[in-house]
């Protein structure tokens, strides 16, 4: 690896480990993985490519929602309009339900990980308020997505929530509790995993997993999202990539894993969108 990416991978390995809120595959949730999706690039939502029949989370502690970072992510999933070229209005109950978020997050293990090294490199500043008016820029900003005049979208919203184009095609949407709370009301078809010729099988016991799914209406081909972290890693993880690397797609290992995260920007200034690809186990054993 070369050097910057190196030390990237240190730094995310030291979230992972102090990820405290993450959780255990097989003890605090499970997921069923069944068949492998079939290829729906063409974007035609029919059961010839589902290689699911059932869900895919079949069990979820769901206390640990009722922890502070969880609360506050999951008061954020129902603000937004999914629509690309609906123009976002943001009510003042919204922007403090975004700040709420925000002050959870930025005293955890992960977040001040996080900070204290972007403050070394002179990528942050060291005043906490000042960080978080960085953070509210990056990622709840709201910017016009591709083909509208107004804006439609932010960074939080995209990845996190997830957004539909022509109302066909699913774009975004890389969160797990997202996903998890959009299957257990009806509105998402898993439709199996995906792997191609260099990318290992699942595991249902490792945080990382491609899929293809369908959500109101709208076919996603083909996502990747890692499973049972918490907010703050995701937060924190992405938010590093997103101000140390100039480059949108870098490779890193940690844990189990070799990931690419891809991340592209908006104008520099705010997130466009940003995910994890399994490139391999470290030691699948």
């Amino acid at each position: 690896m070369i050097e910057s990416d190196r030390e990237l991978s240190s730094m995310v390995q030291e979230l992972w480990d102090n990820d405290v809120n993450r959780l255990k595959p097989g003890v605090d949730y499970k997921i069923s993985l069944q068949g492998k999706a079939g290829d729906s690039m063409a974007g035609n939502n029919d059961d010839n490519n589902d290689g699911a029949g059932y869900p895919l989370f079949t069990f979820v502690n769901e206390n640990i929602f009722k922890k502070e970072t969880f609360l506050a992510f999951i008061s954020l999933l129902d603000n937004y309009e999914s629509d690309t070229g609906e123009p976002e209005i943001v009510t003042p109950e919204e922007v403090a339900e975004n700040h709420k978020f925000l002050d959870s997050i930025i005293h955890t293990p992960t977040m001040k990980i996080a900070h204290k090294y972007l403050v070394e490199k002179h990528l942050s500043p060291a005043d906490d308020t000042k960080f978080k008016e960085q953070l509210y820029r990056i990622w709840f900003e709201l910017y016009a997505r591709r083909g509208s005049s107004r804006p439609d979208s932010s960074g939080f919203e995209h990845v996190f929530v997830g957004e539909t184009r022509g109302r066909r095609t699913v774009i975004g949407f890389h969160n797990w509790i997202q996903l998890y709370l959009q299957e257990k009301l009806g509105h998402i078809d898993y439709k199996g995993y995906s792997v191609n010729a260099h990318s290992p099988k699942p595991d249902e016991n490792k945080h990382i997993l491609a899929l293809q799914f369908s959500w109101k209406n709208g076919i996603k081909p083909k996502g990747s999202i890692f499973i049972g972290v918490s907010p703050e890693f995701e937060f924190a993880l992405y938010t590093l990539c997103f101000l140390t690397s100039p480059n949108e797609r870098v490779k890193v290992q940690f844990s189990f894993y070799d990931v690419e995260i891809v991340c592209h920007h908006y104008n520099q200034k705010h997130i466009g969108t940003t995910y994890p690809v399994l490139l391999k186990y470290q030691n699948p054993q």
